[in-house]
């Protein structure tokens, strides 16, 4: 009977685990990216991940997720809005315990740091 017990604890957990959204890092992490990919620079054309605007997306072990993000220019009129934007659709996935967003200068954004995707989107390729 304690077996029992047991084995429908353990099937029980990861049931819940199951539920709540992924159950991995690496699971989880692309779900933070799709999320991230539905904001777009309202100047640019393009979502703000493949405008190489994310720098690093760390997943702990309590699935707390950290973004460090940069803007195209320190006096971007979002600079305001958009890393509030990032942390409230990140903390929407499912799966994520809680979010926060780091806005950093260094180093500064270039075009280099736009996918292939986004530069052929905007005409540079």
């Amino acid at each position: 009977m304690f077996k029992l017990a047991k084995l429908a604890k353990r099937v029980k957990q990861k049931t819940a685990k199951t539920r709540s959204g992924p159950v991995d890092k690496a699971t989880l992490k692309a779900a933070v990216i799709d999320a991230i990919k539905t904001i777009y620079d309202p100047e640019i054309p393009v979502n703000i991940y493949d405008l190489g605007l994310i720098y690093d997306i760390t997943i702990d072990d309590n699935f707390f997720v950290t973004v460090d993000m940069t803007l195209t220019a320190p006096a971007c009129p979002v600079a305001e809005i958009m890393p509030g934007q990032v942390e409230n659709v990140v903390k929407s996935v499912r799966g994520v315990s809680d979010a926060k967003v780091n806005l950093i200068w260094d180093p500064p954004w270039s075009q280099d740091s736009m996918s292939d995707e986004a530069k052929l989107e905007l005409g540079l390729l």
